[in-house]
């Protein structure tokens, strides 16, 4: 720890007369005194002169604290790091493998682009190295210079030698080339860089069984990513070959090889074989949850998958999903979601026994969870459902807990909607808690139950009135919507409860600030006003029974996920391009599913026709006051609402409600349209446990960014208050107050919302290209990431002499994109253009045409220039920009949003 101690004034002389000792045993712990005062955080870069000077010494030990010392320097001091170039192309040829392997380790670690040029001899030497050590180092500096210089890597050929390597007699040779090709190849989806022939399967199967563990898991996702057998009897022989490591002690390798099975079951037509396949996954798919919280949380999201995939796999081992008293929240919740994919008919009063041990829990969200389970069961497994009823009977008898007894009636009034007319004996012995309730979604479900069984309950009005109409005015919107509706239905069943709804209907409609609560009463009103058949008939209307979902992922996105088990994919169930930038293999695009099912369709919102406006100079104003004398006479006529006799809420292709166009229906102001908003390829941002799923991306909005987003209800809990958060980000914004207020997103619903978003100073971070936002709204916290765009900072306005100006100054890192099947140049200028970009250069030469653009983003004190050259339905776009890491991002904006 003595090289660590704090620096004091005049020991950077004293560290430099150390380094120039001519002992070695002073010059080494004079290195080490500086790698200390560097770990620390202390600017020793002073000392890099010194430090070169001892680049050639023959002691390995030292040796090693110089090249460590380069490289944490070599950004900072790159003309001085490039002196060093010579030595480290020396120590490749150095008789000492560990050195040779060092120096090449040393100069791919130095991130100049630069040094790459001298790194070109040194690795076609190390590549064919005897040493295996020395040719796995060199193989893993390729990656490294692809990184910073793809173009020379192709140039000089190393991605041939890798292929070469495939077949090398060491086996961490090839897992450590497996793993650089897989990644060349993620970066270039365009081409097939890893292609697995059969001669290549070979040379990778034999390898497998001798790699270290993580070199097994480079090779089984390399099979589960870009191997699809050619017939049944080779993936039946690699299958095989492959279950050898399922009982591995790693479980990466584990869910390596299981991923690699359940992908080659599909090609296998023997059931029979397949079968004993799926008896091999068992075992060691269990075993996965016998190691830490961590690793067992991370084991049952990736078991959740595979549970989806194959049900009737671990369906004999349910037991291992019960709960533990020691377990952590989160795995419990985890194992909860499995017990509800496995329960059946036969195991049910098992699962059943166990989700009521788990009511009487001190945690209340797993109670919560766990009773929630106990109606998921019955709306499942129809034979259970008296069984499952029996138990939530039982827990609001005894339970002592409110929060148990209220979550017991929330899902009672699904069971009571699932099996209509069946279970209404119960409701007496829900009446006799009603003073236990002060949940708003309690209180809702209950309400609910006693208007729509009104003629079964015994003074179901006078029940009404004594618990809930007095604090009529103070509950929040969803109970005074539940107390609303019910009183009409009470008085549908109940005549003499006429006063009643009167003086709910006069609250709702004249002593309410709530838009959605006024027009729903106008709407009451004049249905009664109308007809009391008619009513009657849109009240009691049959209901559609609900049912309860088992599978959490969509199939579509189910079979992208499983060949992605183990990855950070499986844990978040979000598939690759929603969590990095990654190529997804096109042989994976159309999995099919066990039992033949299609992929689901995805549920998408057109956009809505404004309705043509009325002119203010068209209306006279006899007409206009006659329309108001109408408004405060007679509150039963609702026409002046614009929602006459024949007129019904728009509905869109999913079934939702059109809140943009109900709102404008009701006399409101909608939101603003937004016309780059693509409503087609509107990304799912995150998907939360209670139902409710965000979709959107950053736009620009009156030549401004904001954030589009898209909140899609399928929870039990209106949305109404949304605080929305942006972490601290690589483009300096901070979202303004977002108000769902006065259109609140119901169950069943879905609304678009445009969040204006601003410059703040304070937020700036260089973190990425992904924002981390935070919502707190009704339903609990929901995190998840927003990918940033650069092309929505870009300033509109910018004068063109300026931007050529200023075009030629901007001296950034290059980032170059191909976009293949480009338009032309002038579709393409003009969408850069109406991003805010101007034209500042344009030429054409030899069939190919050029032309440079330039853009802005003043609060980042940014500046980008384009250039891009269009030949043959291909733009080649080199971007730079200042700061330097908006290039980088630009370029895969530019790869998605010109084609």
């Amino acid at each position: 720890m003595a090289y660590f101690s704090t620096t004091k004034k005049g020991e950077i002389q004293e560290l430099r007369e150390g380094i120039s000792s001519t002992n070695i045993k002073t010059k080494k712990d004079s290195v080490k005194r500086v790698i200390g005062a560097m770990m620390a955080g202390t600017d020793v870069s002073s000392l890099l002169p010194a430090v070169l000077v001892n680049m050639q010494t023959t002691d390995l030990e030292l040796k090693k604290l110089i090249y460590l010392y380069l490289v944490n320097y070599s950004k900072s001091e790159p003309e001085l790091a490039i002196h060093a170039v010579n030595t480290f192309v020396k120590d490749t040829e150095d008789p000492n493998p560990l050195v040779r392997a060092l120096a090449l380790r040393t100069m791919g670690q130095i991130r100049i682009e630069q040094i790459t040029e001298y790194m070109c001899e040194p690795l076609h030497r190390c590549l064919k190295d005897n040493d295996p050590y020395v040719k796995k180092t060199a193989v893993l500096g390729v990656a490294k210079m692809y990184d910073i210089n793809a173009q020379l890597v192709e140039d000089e050929g190393f991605i041939e030698m890798l292929h070469d390597l495939l077949g090398d007699g060491n086996p961490m040779v090839v897992s450590n080339s497996v793993a650089t090709l897989a990644e060349i190849q993620v970066s270039r989806p365009e081409q097939i860089v890893l292609e697995i022939t059969s001669d290549v399967l070979q040379k990778l199967v034999s390898a497998l069984s001798q790699a270290s563990e993580w070199g097994q898991v480079h090779i089984l996702d390399a099979l589960a990513l870009w191997y699809t057998p050619e017939t049944s009897s080779e993936a039946e022989r690699i299958a095989e070959r492959v279950s050898l490591h399922l009982n591995h002690n790693n479980s990466a390798v584990v869910l390596s090889a299981t991923k690699v099975i359940v992908k080659l079951t599909e090609s296998i037509k023997d059931t029979a074989i397949v079968d004993k396949l799926m008896k091999k996954l068992t075992q060691p798919l269990v075993s996965l949850l016998s190691s830490f919280p961590e690793v067992r949380y991370v084991a049952l999201r990736n078991l959740n998958l595979i549970v989806q995939r194959l049900p009737d796999l671990l369906v004999n081992e349910i037991n291992i999903f019960f709960c533990k008293y020691n377990d952590p929240i989160y795995v419990k919740m985890e194992k909860l979601e499995i017990l509800m994919l496995l329960v059946n008919e036969q195991n049910v009063s098992q699962v059943l026994n166990e989700l009521k041990e788990y009511a009487t829990e001190v945690d209340i969200d797993f109670v919560r969870k766990a009773v929630s389970a106990i109606g998921r069961c019955a709306i499942l497994l129809p034979g259970a459902a008296g069984l499952c009823v029996d138990t939530l009977v039982h827990l609001v008898e005894t339970s002592q807990v409110n929060f148990v007894i209220q979550e017991a009636i929330i899902v009672i009034k699904d069971v009571f909607r699932r099996y209509p007319n069946k279970y209404e004996s119960i409701i007496g012995k829900l009446c006799a808690k009603l003073e236990s309730l002060d949940e708003p979604e309690a209180k809702a479900s209950m309400i609910w139950i006693l208007g729509e069984y009104a003629d079964r309950i015994e003074n179901a009005d006078k029940v009404l009135e004594s618990y809930f109409l007095e604090t009529f005015a103070d509950e929040p919107p969803v109970v005074q919507m539940a107390i609303l509706t019910a009183s009409v239905k009470i008085f549908l069943a109940i005549p003499a409860s006429q006063p009643m709804v009167q003086s709910v209907l006069k609250i709702a409609t004249k002593k309410t600030d709530n838009p959605d609560l006024r027009d729903r009463g106008f709407i009451y009103w004049r249905l009664l006003a109308s007809s009391k058949e008619l009513a009657k008939s849109v009240l009691k209307a049959k209901k559609p029974p609900i049912s309860a979902q088992k599978d959490l992922v969509s199939k579509d996105v189910l079979a992208e996920l499983i060949p992605y088990l183990g990855t950070l994919s499986s844990v978040l169930h979000k598939v690759p391009e929603h969590v990095m930038t990654v190529h997804r293999p096109s042989n994976l695009a159309n999995i099919p599913m066990p039992g033949g099912n299609a992929p689901e369709e995805e549920v998408t919102v057109g956009r809505t026709e404004e309705a043509p406006q009325q002119s203010l100079d068209d209306i006279k104003p006899s007409e206009a006051l006659e329309a108001q004398q109408k408004d405060e006479e007679d509150l039963i006529d609702l026409g002046v609402f614009g929602l006459g006799s024949g007129s019904a809420p728009p509905v869109d292709s999913s079934g939702l409600v059109d809140l943009t166009m109900l709102a404008s229906m009701m006399g409101a102001p909608a939101p603003a349209k937004q016309s780059a908003v693509d409503f087609n390829t509107l990304p799912q941002l995150t998907q939360h446990q209670s139902g409710v799923s965000i979709f959107g991306k950053l736009i620009q909005n009156n030549q401004k960014p904001a954030l589009f987003l898209r909140f899609r209800n399928a929870s039990n809990t209106p949305i109404t208050n949304v605080d929305l958060r942006f972490n601290v980000n690589a483009f300096a914004l901070k979202a303004q107050p977002a108000n769902l207020a006065p259109y609140p997103v119901q169950p069943g619903q879905q609304r678009d919302v445009t969040i204006a978003c601003d410059f703040d100073p304070a937020q700036l971070k260089v973190t990425g290209p992904d924002i981390q936002v935070g919502i707190q709204c009704d339903v609990g916290m929901i995190m998840f990431l927003l990918r940033g765009k650069v092309l929505s900072l870009i300033q509109h306005g910018t004068d063109v002499n300026f931007g050529k100006t200023k075009a030629a100054t901007v001296k950034g890192r290059v980032a170059s994109t191909v976009v293949n099947g480009s338009p032309g140049v002038n579709p393409v200028v003009q969408k850069l253009v109406g991003f805010g970009f101007v034209e500042t250069n344009r030429m054409t030469r030899d069939g190919i045409e050029a032309v440079q653009l330039y853009g802005q983003v003043p609060p980042l004190n940014g500046h980008i220039v384009i250039e891009m050259m269009f030949k043959g339905g291909q733009a080649h776009c080199n971007s730079r920009s200042e700061p330097d890491y908006l290039a980088g991002m630009l370029g895969d904006e530019l790869g998605q949003e010109l084609p």
